[in-house]
């Protein structure tokens, strides 16, 4: 068996492939040795789109479901749909869901339903349909081989039989070396007599493709213009994983050109992954689309904006209150080019001034006091009072939460005037917590450092988050410290609610969602490390 297959399915002649349907680009650049490498593109983005046979735009966001969907897609995802609707393209939506232990069904209905919050729309995905679905990669696990076969037959990939034990054994080796990891070609060697024995006897292997000895690949990037990146930086790419299931770039390229898309714009981390991507293209005969790498989004102190540092989670913003508008007008003005005073945009005139062929380098900032800015004067300019209310409203009831929050508030209170002080940490986009606020918890400063530096991780775990789902892991890292139950969840209530009376914690937690959750427990253990720092 091979990829779940029979050998006869894997030596079966590979389908017919034609050229890519929007016909050549520009002349093409060739790096050293003369490998050939991504045509040149000296014009602007519609002036390149248009030299296609076929010139409607068409661009793509893919996220994968295996989180809580992050700020950093949604600010893709905007460039992508500015994009569009600046060149009266198609936007489409695509689920890269081929890491299977991780991706699950809840993590994908988050996706759908934060990119729709943040007023986003695609003509094309996995809940609306489209012309060359599906649009959801597990679904379209069986295209997949035909393409790594073609590139297997044309010399161009291997299998590779490696177990993990040597592979790691293999990178530990190369960075003690100071050298950077990557596959050494040990199954390059191999003959055809041995790989197809080792097959026949059902031996595990994935699919690799292979990388030029010498020189480097040269592209234009419509964001860095020009680039080269050397061949002996470039890793044998796993195409096709033991599973079946194909890798991310294999799966990309073969989608991106299913799917007629004419432009790639995505994050700069995967600039350095563009050669392996045209080497696919150039394997299969095909011809790339135009690429464009924005700059990562940064905090402040210019490091990557990540969940460790600083609340990411699109449910998070929409949890404390932001605007979804507010927020797109502040992902919008990185794409912009505006003068002092007219920062306050709608989608359609961010559409309208929208500049993708002037795009910073440098880093997109993540400014929460500009966003807190703009979002207050979206809350007072833009809305009327019955918009004002009804926002509110919406907002309360998010996750069902004021009405849960309230049910749960029933037995707990003599009189109606005492629920804001029982429930309100529901609604509180700040708790203030203080170390006053731990001063009934039996537990020590250093003992609640543990418990906060345990329970963050080991909740990330949780696949669907719920009550139940939420105390059996709680239980469960209480058994893995050897503590009472009891001696966990104390600090819990206090870091979730702000006291040490509360609401039941576990439907609290439901209720709150896992990026409030998540930046909660931080500030705990922040507050709790400057408890055992001073001594307190």
């Amino acid at each position: 068996m091979f990829y779940g297959l029979t050998r006869a399915d894997w030596n079966s002649p590979p389908i017919p492939l034609v050229r890519h349907p929007y016909g050549p680009f520009l002349p093409i650049k060739c790096a050293p040795g003369g490998r050939t490498c991504l045509p040149a593109r000296g014009e602007k983005h519609v002036k390149r789109a248009k030299t296609m046979a076929d010139s409607a735009v068409r661009v793509r966001i893919a996220p994968s479901p295996t989180g809580e969907p992050h700020v950093g897609t949604a600010y893709i995802a905007l460039f992508n749909y500015l994009f569009a609707k600046k060149h009266g393209g198609t936007f489409i939506l695509r689920i890269e869901d081929t890491d299977a232990t991780r991706s699950t069904p809840e993590f994908e209905q988050k996706v759908l339903d934060a990119l729709k919050w943040c007023g986003l729309e695609w003509s094309e995905g996995p809940d609306v349909g489209g012309p060359y679905g599906p649009y959801r990669q597990s679904d379209r696990k069986d295209i997949y081989l035909d393409y790594v076969r073609q590139i297997e037959n044309n010399g161009h990939g291997f299998r590779c039989f490696c177990t993990p034990e040597r592979l790691e054994q293999m990178r530990e080796g190369q960075r003690a070396a100071g050298k950077q990891p990557k596959y050494d070609g040990h199954c390059l060697s191999l003959t055809a007599e041995e790989v197809t024995r080792r097959v026949d006897a059902g031996e595990p292997h994935v699919a690799r493709m292979k990388i030029p000895t010498e020189g480097s690949c040269k592209f234009t990037d419509g964001v860095y213009g020009d680039v080269e990146i050397p061949w002996d930086s470039v890793d044998m790419q796993v195409l096709l994983k033991a599973d079946g299931m194909p890798t991310y770039h294999m799966a990309n390229v073969v989608d991106d050109y299913l799917m007629k898309i004419t432009h790639v714009a995505r994050g700069e981390e995967w600039l350095a992954s563009v050669p392996k991507h045209i080497l696919i293209y150039q394997y299969l005969g095909l011809t790339p689309p135009v690429f464009m790498h924005l700059s990562l989004m940064r905090n402040a102190d210019k490091s990557k904006l990540s969940k460790r540092k600083n609340p990411t989670s699109i449910s998070y913003y929409s949890a404390l209150g932001y605007l979804p508008e507010a927020l797109m007008n502040f992902l919008g003005l990185f794409f912009i080019q505006i003068a002092e005073g007219e920062e306050l945009m709608t989608m359609a005139e961010l559409a309208e001034k929208f500049d993708p062929d002037n795009l910073s380098k440098s880093g997109a900032i993540f400014d929460i006091q500009k966003l807190d800015w703009l979002n207050g004067r979206w809350i007072r300019e833009k809305l009327s009072d019955d918009e004002f209310l009804g926002r509110v409203l919406a907002w309360a009831s998010e996750n069902d939460r004021l009405k849960q929050g309230l049910k749960l508030s029933q037995s707990r209170i003599s009189k109606l005037g005492e629920l804001p002080a029982l429930a309100d940490f529901l609604l509180k986009s700040d708790l203030g917590l203080e170390p006053a606020a731990f001063a009934k918890i039996k537990s020590s400063p250093e003992e609640l450092v543990e418990i906060f530096n345990t329970v963050q991780p080991d909740l990330e775990k949780i696949l669907e988050w719920n009550k139940e789902t939420i105390e059996a892991e709680l239980r469960a890292i209480a058994d893995r410290m050897g503590k009472k139950l009891k001696v966990v969840l104390a600090p819990l209530f206090v870091a979730v609610s702000g006291s040490s009376r509360s609401l039941p914690l576990f439907d609290s937690m439901e209720l709150l969602g896992r990026s409030v959750v998540r930046q909660r427990l931080k500030i705990a253990g922040q507050v709790a490390a400057s408890m055992a720092g001073s001594g307190k």
